[in-house]
């Protein structure tokens, strides 16, 4: 499989996934129609499907005009707020895009109807995980509609259960944020300060790893003895709530 980057808005990701075999393409948020189109025109792959990870506007905003430039789109989602959805995805319930194996995970916290998608091209055994605005690059994306105890299960039961070498492909750059916040909990972690030194000249950090992120990511990290220290908390769950209003307040 090919997956594409690109840059939209004024921080966020749309994502352009190709089977390599049949040349079928899906995008993956397409916020700004035209960009994406563009990119696919140069592939020549042909564009099928539309992977919505939320109803937000700056994930979904681009549904109407790419439906409208290509009609009888598939568009996959779990959230009748989004614009255009005519596929409803089942939690774990797997569809394919050409050869590539897609599996719906619903993580309803972010937003209620949130849904990441894992994606195995079983040719190279290559795998990857769309994550939203759910797991970004050693963060995590706010509660609006859910809590701590939502997102625990999500990270816990859903996410770090997926391979450590999947890629994880996010919906927003805010990694160099994200990685300040983490340094002032563990300044010691050598993950997170190589992590750092690596960004440093990079304008799109994307794409991690599920083994990455468990390294340095410090919503993952919940059940190390430094976090529970810092956050004066024992259980995970409220470790996870403390560290979570922390970031909301940090600069």
């Amino acid at each position: 499989m090919k997956i594409i980057p690109i840059a939209v808005l004024e921080d966020n990701y749309s994502y352009i996934l190709i089977d390599d075999k049949t040349k079928e393409a899906a995008v993956i948020d397409p916020v700004e129609p035209i960009k994406i189109l563009n990119v696919i025109s140069q592939t020549g792959a042909k564009l099928s499907s539309v992977f919505v990870t939320h109803h937000h506007w700056d994930h979904s905003g681009g549904n109407i005009e790419l439906v409208a430039k290509k009609p009888g789109l598939a568009v996959y989602g779990a959230d009748a707020r989004i614009p255009e959805i005519n596929y409803v995805c089942k939690d774990h319930e797997n569809f394919t895009l050409g050869s590539l194996e897609i599996t719906p995970l619903h993580t309803p916290c972010h937003t209620k109807g949130h849904v990441c998608y894992y994606v195995v091209d079983p040719a190279t055994n290559e795998k990857a995980v769309f994550t939203g605005d759910t797991l970004f690059v050693a963060g995590i994306g706010k509660f609006f509609e859910g809590d701590a105890r939502d997102m625990y299960r999500i990270l816990f039961h859903v996410i770090t259960k997926l391979p450590d070498d999947t890629w994880v492909y996010c919906g927003h750059e805010y990694t160099k944020q994200n990685l300040k916040f983490a340094m002032t909990l563990e300044p010691h972690n050598d993950h997170l300060l190589t992590k750092w030194a690596w960004c440093q000249d990079k304008t799109i950090t994307v794409p991690s790893t599920i083994g990455q992120e468990k390294l340095y990511n410090p919503f993952l990290r919940v059940n190390e003895q430094t976090l529970q220290l810092i956050a004066g908390k024992t259980d995970p769950v409220e470790v996870l709530h403390t560290i979570r209003e922390m970031k909301n307040s940090f600069q």
